[in-house]
């Protein structure tokens, strides 16, 4: 028998996060859209209450909690601020190709150093004219005696102007496309590795992005995470695992939409009565229940999934491109119900659309999980 009922451990595990949302990232949420910075005290609170490196393996210093109860954690978080959200929990796409392909010396090191203290990592695989096509990367390696160096530049980064080390993903050559890919872990401090400007983006800008540019940069074999011809599979298997976690945070925005909407329609009058009493509007709040049900539950089967070895990248895919592009329409329907209002930033409203509009777009594009999609169903 299936089973959806939440365990006391999963209902604590979600007040706890659902009470750090309310009192410690909605109050500053709005300032830090605005100025465009993340409010560095969240994060360190955030680590110290035990809501970041979730995944992370006891014995690194972990919770090593599951997939599931992450999901649940980004939820909450995400129904505060997306954008916060984003670079409390990149920790976790950063050392997602750690825990799947390093092996213990490079766990020790650098999942110890995460949970040693609040530091920030970062994963770069994206570059300017190398996003959705991974294979298509010119950030190029090549093997010096037992070194590996690096040239290239990377792109859109999160949390690059504070990690204390990333993931990078090269290729020994272009030409070999997906099989030239390797992967390596590259401490900020190492010569040549410069972090570019902070991105000035339209949503999300509480979250650090910035580009990466590579000049001679030396890496020590044991830095090396994935041979020549093997970067490519942990890229994919990486965002496969991570994939889930978008659309847990599609769902904490669009129950956030729902919040505001319903609080809105309740108290706005139009012709002579609360703009809740009309039909038009309880069709787009309840199209938004519905958006949020059906996310949440391909979420968690995601997550399921994933904590029980089932894998499936048809299942994150969908996960994370239904969540997204319902992210977006909620968002949409949301500006539309406060009409004037949700236009201008005295309302939340119009933060949630600018802050769904890159769910669409990180970690593949909802076209990508459909090119996914598509070759499982058709057996490739």
């Amino acid at each position: 028998m299936i089973d959806f009922s939440l365990s006391e451990e999963h209902k604590a595990l979600i007040e706890m996060a659902r009470r750090f949302a309310k009192e410690r990232i909605i109050p500053v949420a709005a300032e830090a859209d605005r100025l465009g910075e993340f409010p560095k005290g969240v994060f360190e609170a955030a680590w110290e209450a035990g809501l970041v490196n979730v995944l992370v393996p006891p014995e690194y210093g972990g919770a090593g909690i599951g997939e599931l109860e992450d999901t649940m954690i980004v939820e909450e978080l995400g129904y505060g601020c997306t954008g916060i959200q984003t670079s409390i929990t990149a920790n976790t796409l950063a050392a997602t190709p750690i825990i799947l392909g390093g092996n213990d010396a490079q766990k020790k090191e650098y999942l110890g150093m995460l949970t040693a203290e609040p530091i920030r990592a970062s994963y770069a695989t994206s570059e300017p004219n190398a996003g959705s096509d991974v294979a298509g990367m010119q950030c190029r390696f090549q093997k010096h005696g037992d070194d590996y160096v690096l040239n290239g530049a990377k792109a859109w980064i999160t949390n690059a102007s504070h990690a204390r080390w990333f993931v990078v993903f090269a290729t020994e050559d272009p030409a070999l496309r997906h099989k030239g890919i390797g992967a390596f872990i590259i401490d900020r401090d190492t010569p040549g590795f410069e972090v570019g400007k902070h991105e000035d983006k339209l949503g999300q800008r509480a979250s650090d992005t910035c580009g990466l540019t590579l000049q001679d940069v030396k890496v020590p074999k044991k830095n090396l995470l994935a041979a020549p011809g093997q970067g490519f599979k942990l890229a994919m298997e990486t965002f496969n695992q991570t994939r889930p976690a978008i659309g847990a945070g599609a769902v904490g925005l669009m129950r956030r939409c729902l919040d505001e909407c319903v609080a809105y329609a309740k108290e706005r009058k139009t012709f002579g009565q609360p703009i809740a009493q009309h039909q038009a509007i309880q069709f787009m709040l309840a199209e938004m229940a519905i958006r949020i049900e059906a996310t949440q539950l391909l979420v968690r089967k995601a997550a399921w999934a994933l904590d029980t070895h089932a894998r499936s990248p048809i299942v994150s895919s969908c996960a994370k491109a239904f969540g997204a592009d319902s992210a977006m329409a909620t968002a949409i329907d949301a500006v539309q119900i406060f009409g004037g209002n949700g236009y201008v930033k005295d309302y939340p409203v119009e933060k949630l659309m600018r802050d769904a509009k890159i769910l669409q777009i990180y970690e593949g594009t909802s076209q990508i999980q459909r090119i996914v999609i598509a070759k499982a169903v058709l057996g490739g």
